[in-house]
């Protein structure tokens, strides 16, 4: 690891944690030349699979697209950063525990709704009728009275 204040070379690693849930490494470092410290961030790199378009078009998958969706469906709705964030993470758990290269998106969406319907039954609402295109009234009412009927059935 490089001294980010005067380029050496030699670091030394002074102190080591795991942090993120045990996801990543926080370590302090100490440059032999400057005795500098600073501290790198850790994180295994793990590949996503790619993800094909309804137009058969493969895209890398994207964080932030699949997060600003999320945000957009809970935009004014008591869901905290932190519940997203774990949202998120599960999601992506379960996109790599699949072992696919590649994953259709509708299968994305279908993670998606369904971290939704854990956190905000409104935001799954938003998220749905967007997701599955809803053309009217009706179609609203059938998910709500879908999702009502699950709540009976669980409770």
């Amino acid at each position: 690891m490089h001294c980010p204040f005067c380029s050496a070379v030699d670091t030394k690693v002074i102190d080591s944690r795991l942090v993120a849930e045990g996801n990543n490494v926080r370590r302090r470092r100490e440059c032999i030349t400057c005795a500098e410290r600073f501290t790198t961030y850790e994180a295994a790199e793990l590949v996503m699979p790619r993800i094909i378009k309804a137009g058969g078009i493969r895209e890398p998958f994207n964080e932030d697209k699949m997060t600003a969706g999320l945000m957009k469906a809970l935009e004014k709705r008591p869901v905290s950063i932190e519940r997203v964030e774990e949202a998120v993470t599960k999601i992506k758990a379960s996109l790599r525990s699949t072992g696919e290269r590649e994953i259709d998106s509708r299968t994305v969406g279908e993670l998606v709704m369904s971290q939704l319907r854990d956190l905000d039954e409104v935001a799954f609402v938003r998220f749905a009728s967007v997701y599955r295109s809803f053309k009217d009234l009706n179609e609203f009412r059938q998910e709500i009275d879908r999702l009502s009927n699950e709540e009976k059935s669980e409770g």
